[in-house]
């Protein structure tokens, strides 16, 4: 019985000690593909920062506006400027005419309970 029990427990070790060193592996690979994530993940940052500043660089008002200037037969443009707004007042709003109620309408259904 000693022996069988001794027998058990080397092997519930040795099973310990297989589980132990796939685990430390598996723990190593993942840490590794986490690292390579965030290397990734700093990449691609770096990559919007550039494309921000190349938007922002294209965006330029007097780059637009010489585009817009140079392309005026084919496209028309004009330079968007507060003229082109209205003030609140000046907008017509259309007068709500809902006419003299002639008929009775009925708004909720009103049965007497016997």
């Amino acid at each position: 019985m000693k022996n069988l029990f001794l027998g058990f427990l080397v092997v519930t070790v040795m099973g310990l000690a297989f589980w132990g060193y796939t685990q430390n592996y598996t723990t190593k690979n993942t840490l590794d593909e986490i690292s390579k994530l965030n290397k990734d993940i700093g990449l691609a940052h770096s990559r919007l920062r550039v494309l921000r500043a190349e938007w922002a660089y294209l965006n330029r008002p007097e780059r637009l506006l010489q585009l817009v200037n140079a392309n005026f037969d084919d496209l028309k443009l004009l330079q968007l400027t507060s003229d082109h707004f209205a003030r609140l007042e000046q907008i017509p709003y259309p007068e709500a005419d809902l006419g003299p109620i002639t008929e009775p309408v009925e708004v909720m259904n009103r049965e007497t309970s016997p």
